[in-house]
């Protein structure tokens, strides 16, 4: 049985700290502040990447100093509608765990924000199978939280049955009456 093909690498997300005003036309444009995607660092000079929708090539040593952001998908699901877009088109990992286990998903839910919608539209999103370190998944920290609306989109695609550390089902974490009735309709 042969081997499955590799998966394709994740960008690795930088918040650049200095302008760059390219001097060839293959070289990409950014300024202070941009986040730039970057795709390939093979070239220990300049790195292949992504800012705004450009792709070009961006001095390595201006992304080195730039700041790294460790988990990009799961900061824009917390706050940041357009962020998160960005970071969709520009392949960023949707399913990527934090150190405490979670999903940009389980953060979407947890916060309440329309972002939930988005992930949700995506055809890779991991809805059933994630656990947190504590267990939890993205439909019990929306459960837990009380956000019906939020429990009512997961309900049409995750497991209900899934029980986390304490052995509590979503059901059994639902802070509000709405929230209880749709989980026991499902």
């Amino acid at each position: 049985m042969s081997k499955p093909p590799p998966k394709p690498a994740k960008p690795k997300v930088f918040r650049a700290l200095f302008t760059f005003d390219p001097r060839t036309p293959d070289e990409l444009y950014f300024e202070e502040g941009d986040f730039l995607y970057i795709s390939d660092t093979s070239d220990t000079n300049w790195w292949k990447g992504t800012c705004r929708g450009r792709t070009g090539l961006i001095p390595s040593n201006y992304a080195e100093q730039a700041e790294s952001i460790d988990n990009p998908m799961h900061e824009a699901a917390k706050r940041n509608l357009s962020w998160l877009r960005e970071c969709l088109e520009n392949k960023v990992g949707i399913n990527g765990l934090d150190k405490a286990g979670n999903t940009a998903l389980y953060w979407g839910c947890h916060g309440g924000h329309k972002v939930v919608e988005l992930l949700l539209g995506q055809p890779n999103v991991e809805i059933n199978q994630q656990q947190n370190k504590l267990g939890d998944t993205a439909l019990h920290a929306a459960a837990w939280k009380g956000y019906s609306d939020i429990v009512e989109m997961l309900l049409n695609k995750p497991r209900t049955d899934i029980r986390n550390n304490e052995n509590k089902l979503a059901l059994e974490m639902a802070t509000n009456a709405q929230c209880a009735s749709l989980l026991k309709r499902k």
